[in-house]
């Protein structure tokens, strides 16, 4: 216990105060299903019971616009900021965007409408139980066929199936990554380069069809944050372009149209310090009886040597447990963190550790990650500055 004298002084951080996604009732898990219920979708439920059924629906998604960043910029952002108060159907709150907060899971949850536990993307980098390898879900490495990896159709292809215009506009060069083909696969992939051509041909989109349901996504505000952090020049311009990216969309939308712009997550600085960041690399406790390191610096998952399982958990505990909610896999999956229900195929993919960070710390791996630890900016974990993301709302 290099941290503490005697256990009796050691408290860890309760697991049942880390703050759960709203799964079922707010998440981004539940946007789309929402969305698409009220166009007359089949085998969809309206979950966010605060959003009104629109025939015209576009879902601009600006990675890593945390609720609170936003809350926070209002001089940089004057459209988003007035339009605060009709996030989740004019309630002024946010939606969750489920554990962990990261691109790949949250992409998937809204493509899907499915929490983590069913899509089966729980991390950023997860093992994969038929290699034993690592499997980077964002970068699709090392490459894993999609369909088995997520057997489940999207909401655009439902949409597809009952007669819905459905489209994605984005950059040329996610048209035919695996991850957009597991999360974000039917109707039509329209690649532009610019966020104004994005902008004017969703608008367009919208108007093709009687019931249409177009997304749309801008990456480098998240890019920004994470090289140079929101406390940044460079982030602070980013966002007030993407302000004027979404005014732009707002006064095109045609009739019977409704505009939600959202986030897959937020984000929080970590400084450059040994106390702020943890290295799993030089760590000889930390790193005693664990054969992989997945996930991410803020959502860590562990998977142990065979028969080292309690040993690791007893040990992150002691080391982590005043910093990070530590969890059992089963722990972890029992208090509801990746959704209501775990898919079979996905348990295995969860760490027999799970860690997730409660303070302004991340747990970088230097020599194994060296690039994810030299990152500014970061997310993955439940606090509020990762999880909450806004659900702004136009109407025409």
């Amino acid at each position: 216990m290099s941290q503490f004298s005697t256990w009796d002084d050691f408290e860890p951080l309760a697991l049942d105060t880390a703050p759960l996604p709203e799964y079922g009732t707010g998440s981004l898990a539940d946007l789309l299903p929402t969305v698409a219920a009220g166009m007359g979708v089949p085998g969809l439920t309206a979950t966010i019971t605060e959003l009104t059924a629109a025939d015209r629906v576009c879902v601009f998604l600006i990675d890593g616009l945390g609720w609170e960043q936003l809350r926070s910029h209002p001089d940089e952002a004057p459209y988003l900021t007035s339009l605060l108060g009709s996030s989740r159907g004019g309630t002024g709150r946010p939606l969750t965007a489920g554990y962990p907060a990261t691109t790949a899971t949250s992409l998937a949850s809204v493509g899907t409408g499915l929490p983590p536990g069913a899509h089966g993307l729980p991390g950023y980098a997860v093992r994969n139980p038929a290699t034993g390898e690592l499997m980077n879900q964002l970068r699709w490495h090392p490459y894993t066929p999609p369909r088995p990896w997520q057997p489940y159709p999207t909401v655009f292809q439902l949409a597809q199936q009952a007669g819905v215009h459905a489209a994605q506009v984005s950059s040329p060069a996610f048209q035919h990554t695996p991850l957009t083909k597991v999360a974000l696969s039917g109707g039509t992939f329209h690649g532009r380069l610019t966020g104004e051509e994005r902008m004017d041909l969703a608008a367009a989109q919208l108007a093709a069809g009687d019931r249409a349901l177009v997304y749309t996504y801008y990456a480098e505000l998240d890019g920004s944050g994470h090289r140079y952090g929101i406390a940044s020049d460079t982030w602070r311009g980013q966002l007030m372009y993407v302000d004027r990216l979404v005014q732009r969309l707002a006064e095109q939308l045609p009739p019977r149209s409704v505009l939600y712009v959202t986030a897959d997550h937020g984000m929080v600085d970590i400084p450059f310090d040994e106390r702020h960041r943890i290295d799993f690399d030089e760590d000889w406790e930390l790193s005693a009886g664990v054969a992989l390191l997945g996930g991410e610096g803020r959502a860590r998952h562990v998977y142990a040597v065979p028969g080292a399982e309690n040993d690791v958990l007893t040990c992150w505990r002691e080391v982590l447990g005043e910093q990070f909610w530590v969890a059992s896999r089963d722990e972890a999956v029992a208090a509801g963190w990746f959704g209501p229900h775990v898919d079979e195929r996905v348990y295995p993919r969860i760490g027999d550790v799970v860690a997730a960070a409660h303070d302004d710390v991340l747990l970088i791996a230097s020599e194994r990650e060296p690039k994810e630890s030299a990152l500014v900016g970061n997310h993955g974990s439940m606090t509020p500055a990762e999880q909450l993301v806004p659900l702004l709302e136009v109407r025409s």
